[in-house]
């Protein structure tokens, strides 16, 4: 089976991380980030719209601030984002403009994602700058990022950026070849997967598991970026940032790295967001016959098959729905609050409990 190529008016997202930006005497690698910057305007050549996540701020604020290290508590970390920040965009638009491009630089935060308004409005915002040519460069914006709201990571930053720009590829750039059958930290002879169908269980434990909705980092991190994307119907590529015109050899269908297929069927952008775009306040644990209907049938969440609550939620925030395993199999916008919910659990009449405690409409089965 041959791997996804691009054609004119496609979407790339290009995310590379601070490890793959930064060279050994903490400065920007020039090289680097040149041959990036080679590689998105190769793609704009072609018709391809290219954005690109990049992460490097805090980074590229530690020397000018005199830090030798990357500081703990998060004042300093605001502050070398708040400086590097500047500069790095800097770096990009120098690079950029040798190939007649235009930077952009768009700061989002969780924030962005978890209200609707906010999101249709960096949606807006990132169409109209790719209609007038501009190289979109997104990061989190660090200098106001807290615990609360921030990603922790930009892997799972850019595939929600996928599903904004409703990207076709998502390229994760690292410092490591691809994912492999064991971590190459422990085991160098693990050999490269090539291709991924479909992220099971097994994959995850051997990635260290899908991560945290804050991420974790490292391959686990962008194995959760990688289900995120792939469910929103773009395909993934894991690949090693060293490796010579990365992005030329992958446009071209070269084998590199680990190639991750898309769902075959796309969901709308509502229902992406409500799967992805803001993390789950509580969990619902279903019956059975709850989970057959709802997976199986498509049909509304009752309350006569609630049989647990979980967590402190508010009607309209996002909740799991796990089965009766206690494995998530569904995310969805709840009627009903956490108290009154746990209330009218397991009855069929009644008060709140005869109507519907999450509404197809805005139910996304996760796992069938």
């Amino acid at each position: 089976m041959s791997r996804a190529e691009l054609k004119p008016g496609d979407r790339l997202v290009v995310k590379i991380g601070s490890a793959s930006l930064i060279g050994p005497d903490g400065a920007l690698d020039s090289d680097r980030l040149a041959s990036l910057c080679a590689g998105i305007a190769g793609a704009r050549v072609n018709g391809i719209e290219a954005i690109l996540v990049s992460s490097g701020a805090i980074a590229a604020g530690l020397a000018p601030l005199g830090l030798a290290a990357r500081p703990s508590d998060m004042p300093s970390l605001q502050a070398a984002a708040a400086v590097g920040q500047g500069r790095l965009l800097a770096r990009y638009s120098a690079e950029l403009a040798e190939h007649g491009l235009v930077a952009a630089q768009m700061l989002l935060t969780r924030y962005d994602f978890m209200h609707r308004s906010h999101y249709l409005n960096a949606r807006n915002t990132l169409e109209r700058l790719l209609a007038l040519g501009a190289l979109p460069v997104v990061n989190e914006n660090d200098t106001v990022a807290t615990d609360e709201i921030g990603f922790g990571d930009n892997d799972r930053l850019a595939a929600l950026v996928a599903n904004l720009a409703r990207a076709r590829l998502l390229v994760l750039l690292t410092d490591a070849k691809g994912l492999h059958v064991s971590d190459p930290r422990h085991d160098p002879s693990a050999p490269l997967i090539d291709e991924v169908d479909r992220i099971t269980p097994e994959l995850e434990r051997r990635a260290g598991g899908r991560g945290t909705e804050l991420g974790s980092g490292g391959m686990a991190s962008k194995l959760t970026a990688a289900w995120v994307a792939t469910f929103s119907g773009a395909a993934v590529v894991i690949a090693d940032a060293s490796e010579p015109q990365i992005l030329d050899k992958i446009l071209a269908g070269g084998r590199l790295g680990t190639y991750f297929r898309p769902r075959p069927h796309r969901i709308s952008a509502r229902r992406l967001w409500i799967a992805f775009a803001q993390p789950p306040h509580g969990t619902v644990e279903v019956d059975a016959g709850a989970q057959q209907a709802v997976a199986l049938h498509k049909r509304s969440l009752l309350a006569v098959g609630v049989t647990g609550v979980r967590g402190d939620f508010s009607p309209g925030d996002a909740v799991d729905v796990c089965d009766p395993e206690g494995k998530v199999f569904a995310r969805g916008l709840v009627r009903y609050g956490a108290a009154d919910l746990r209330a009218a659990a397991g009855r069929s009449t009644a008060g709140t409990s005869g109507a519907e405690v999450i509404h197809i409409d805005e139910l996304v089965v996760l796992e069938e």
